[in-house]
């Protein structure tokens, strides 16, 4: 499988302007939680891209003995056997502002240091897709040479979200609450792939957003 470069139209950021100085280019790929951005990001590493998931590198610090004590400071019904229940630490994260103000700033202090680490396992010159939650929300999207949004109705990913994680509907619609607007989210993203049919539509649109502005390496 050959590595993709993004085209030089697309390549707008020197390092010193890009996302923790890397001198690769990004495309930083997001959607609101249940639209299908996860699914997206296994067509696009398909196609050559190198993927880094921010969603990944969350759980690695989680992993880490500071964290698991902060969270036993801040939930301490969330710590099972020395690990964490992250159903109930989900419920107490999106129903008390303290403990998630607390938990994204520690998170988001060692994001840098994970980013790093994962670019060094990537090939160099390749083409680098961020799969990022919250690209707008952290205003990443200015750090990265382009942004690409994968949405669908709020109805559906409320329908998603509880089938796929067996969550009371109510909690997904907080969740969802405490979440930028789709709309907000389309006007600020560069390109945007509509998700409300197939996974066969879904790799369709995929392939031809990557196919427009990357080549092969």
């Amino acid at each position: 499988m050959s590595l993709l470069k993004l085209n030089s139209k697309y390549c707008k950021l020197s390092p010193e302007q890009r996302l923790y100085n890397i001198d690769q280019p990004i495309i930083g790929l997001t959607g609101g939680i249940a639209t299908g951005k996860s699914t997206a990001s296994s067509i696009m590493k398909s196609m050559g891209a190198s993927i880094i998931d921010a969603d990944g590198l969350v759980k690695r610090i989680y992993q880490s003995d500071d964290t698991k004590k902060l969270v036993k400071e801040l939930a301490p019904e969330s710590i099972f056997n020395s690990e964490i229940d992250f159903k109930k630490l989900r419920e107490r994260f999106f129903s008390d502002s303290t403990v998630k103000s607390r938990l994204e700033t520690h998170i988001y202090s060692h994001m840098p240091q994970k980013f790093k680490e994962a670019i060094e396992k990537l090939p160099k010159k390749s083409l680098i897709i961020y799969d990022v939650p919250l690209l707008f929300e952290k205003s990443i999207d200015k750090l990265v040479d382009v942004s690409v949004l994968i949405y669908a109705p709020k109805e559906v990913q409320v329908t998603r979200l509880v089938k796929r994680d067996g969550i009371d509907p109510k909690l997904a619609q907080t969740i969802l609450a405490n979440q930028m607007p789709i709309e907000d989210k389309k006007k600020l993203a560069q390109f945007t792939i509509e998700n409300t049919s197939d996974i066969k539509y879904l790799d369709n649109k995929v392939r031809e957003f990557l196919g427009a502005v990357s080549s092969k390496l």
